[in-house]
């Protein structure tokens, strides 16, 4: 593994010499995700491998290339998962590794009552623009000084560095989880997760969707048996609905993590790009003419807009304090000059650059996957 990391290392250090760019590139399961790479392809594939796990201590080091299923395979034979629920994107045809969930920094269903990848990542490996190859954090919460680089790390979509290892927290899978679904509209399933979230509930994710003649909410709780079986009841008793069966719920949240849902696989000529909005849980519905599918208790609003939608939506975000993303373009458009992600504040544009500069300083990673001007 270490000829593997020098090899990769002088990679990197004659396409600075050369003045070209590297796009970092592992199962290409999110390569829709941000504007298209461009730049010599750098594989991390080779990385592949869990360097250790101790159960008992609820850490798992693994090499960037990983399959994400592998090591999921694995954390499920104890009985432990990766409570953030990071999306696989089968249907891209790539595979997600554990180095592109973290570069990527997207997490699903669970995200809103767990925390997202950065909350898990402990620490973790990387080879920066000069071709150094550094550890920062470790595989302990209390094992980070000064900056958090490691979780600095996360969504940065391999602008700074060359994620080789890392480090993430892990957890016993719950003992007992139960779906129950409402017959609701979009204001009124906004109000009653605003509620059951400040009761103590065992609320772990919601998903409300347009259906074909109906609108839906799915509501799924998770924790002790007990407080999940008292819930159910409480629940269905406030509200009218009634329980899933779980064996067939769970292809349906897993559908959901990994965009395999109807609302996401059938976009139409009228409205072709696929929208994120992440807001405050608290913002109330979102009068728009075209379908919208919420999670996280209502904090990402998916919606598909047409063309020239984006500055009315990113305005819109603005509005409700949050931002809008342009999550997946078009095929027609995916060359389009336009950033996927909403601008930058004044004040954090110079902090971008000094930390590209001091990372990458001969702009060896600036695929401009983020941001055209960084």
């Amino acid at each position: 593994m270490e000829k593997l990391i020098a090899q990769l290392a002088d990679q990197i250090r004659q396409a600075g010499a050369e003045r070209r760019g590297l796009t970092i590139r592992g199962g290409g399961s999110k390569d829709f995700y941000g504007r298209p790479p461009i730049g010599e392809r750098l594989d991390t594939t080779a990385l592949r491998g869990i360097v250790s796990y101790e159960p008992t201590e609820l850490v798992v080091t693994a090499r960037a290339g990983t399959p994400l299923a592998e090591l999921e395979a694995t954390l499920a034979e104890r009985k432990q998962c990766l409570a953030f629920e990071p999306p696989h994107y089968r249907y891209t045809g790539g595979g997600a590794t554990v180095g592109g969930t973290v570069a990527a920094g997207l997490s699903g269903p669970s995200r809103a009552s767990v925390g997202a990848v950065r909350d898990f990542v402990l620490g973790l490996k990387l080879i920066n623009g000069r071709a150094q190859h550094l550890a920062f954090g470790g595989q302990v919460m209390k094992n980070v000084a000064g900056y958090d680089v490691s979780r600095l790390m996360v969504g940065s979509m391999g602008v700074l560095g060359v994620i080789t290892e890392v480090s993430l927290k892990v957890l016993p899978v719950a003992p007992a989880e139960a779906t129950l679904v409402f017959e609701l509209d979009q204001t009124q399933a906004l109000t009653h997760l605003h509620r059951w979230g400040a009761q103590p509930l065992p609320l772990n994710a919601s998903c409300w969707v347009q259906d074909v003649d109906k609108d839906l909410l799915f509501v799924r709780l998770r924790g002790a048996a007990a407080a999940v079986a008292a819930a159910v009841t409480r629940m269905t008793r406030d509200v009218s609905g009634r329980q899933i069966d779980n064996g067939q719920a769970m292809p349906d949240w897993q559908a959901c993590r990994d965009h395999r849902l109807p609302f996401f696989v059938q976009p139409s000529d009228a409205a072709p790009h696929l929208w994120r909005l992440s807001l405050p849980q608290t913002a109330p519905a979102l009068d728009l003419p075209w379908a919208q599918l919420l999670e996280w208790h209502g904090a990402q609003r998916w919606l598909r807009a047409p063309a020239g939608a984006g500055a009315s939506l990113r305005e819109l975000a603005a509005r409700h304090s949050g931002s809008a993303t342009l999550f997946v373009a078009s095929a027609a458009a995916a060359l389009e000059s336009e950033s996927r992600f909403g601008p930058l504040a004044p004040a954090l544009g110079p902090i971008h650059q000094r930390l590209q500069a001091e990372f990458d300083p001969l702009g060896v990673f600036d695929s401009g996957r983020l941001y055209a001007e960084f």
